[in-house]
């Protein structure tokens, strides 16, 4: 087995094993993401929930919520709007905007490497093709049998075909996660955006008829009411 794999990294001119690295750097990203925005998202949907509980201009439980997210990717919304709570609603959201931003880098990290795996690896797998056929075809100038010849050039062939279907195998990963991990980072940000929205009208709003009470349960009180309305 290891020297079926050195002759394939010998007939694709070393090109095999740097594939290999790309492959399991491909997947260190993966498997760093996948953590990121599980730990993320997570984070954001439970603070989307207690936010909901807050009641409007309830500064101290906002202060709360802050500590208790304390190293989150969203924490850094209230803190800003806390910080900037003496001012009015759109220079506190420009604030804020600027705090998201901060947090951009950490959404965006290392997914740059998906991409580059996505073109880079056919292309090395059709360089390291390329190469190993060049290799079978010097077979041709060498004096023996032919019929041994044409076999030798063959299998050459072959084993040099390897190299295409490591780079195909490694951007078909890639591009898979990559699409996924750009649908993930449009969620986070829409989260974001949720999240200010949410804090700048608990310290700027008056209220509303779900004052303190989950979204869901304002909504079905509302329907109630609209429905006794018409009734009466």
């Amino acid at each position: 087995m290891f020297d079926h794999i050195v002759q394939l990294s010998i007939q694709s001119g070393g090109l095999i094993p740097l594939m290999g690295v790309l492959l399991l750097v491909t997947i260190a990203v993966i498997v760093e993401r996948l953590v990121f925005y599980r730990r993320a998202l997570r984070s954001g949907y439970a603070m989307e929930h207690d936010l909901q509980l807050v009641e409007y201009q309830s500064v101290d439980k906002l202060e709360q919520l802050a500590s208790h997210y304390d190293g989150s990717l969203q924490r850094s919304i209230i803190s800003s709007a806390l910080a900037s709570r003496g001012q009015d609603a759109d220079t506190m959201e420009r604030h804020i905007d600027e705090a998201i931003m901060w947090q951009m880098p950490k959404i965006d990290r290392n997914v740059w490497v998906l991409d580059s795996a996505v073109t880079l690896a056919p292309l090395m797998g059709l360089l390291g093709t390329i190469i190993g056929m060049v290799h079978a075809f010097d077979i041709l100038g060498e004096g023996g049998v032919a019929g041994a010849a044409a076999q030798m050039v063959t299998g050459g062939i072959a084993e040099a075909l390897v190299a295409t279907g490591v780079g195909l195998l490694i951007a078909i990963l890639a591009v898979a996660f990559l699409n996924y991990f750009n649908k993930r980072g449009r969620l986070a940000l829409h989260q974001m955006e949720q999240l200010k929205v949410m804090v700048i009208n608990r310290l700027h709003g008056g209220g509303s008829a779900h004052h303190g009470v989950p979204v869901g349960e304002a909504h079905a009180g509302k329907v109630a009411a609209i429905g006794s309305a018409r009734r009466a």
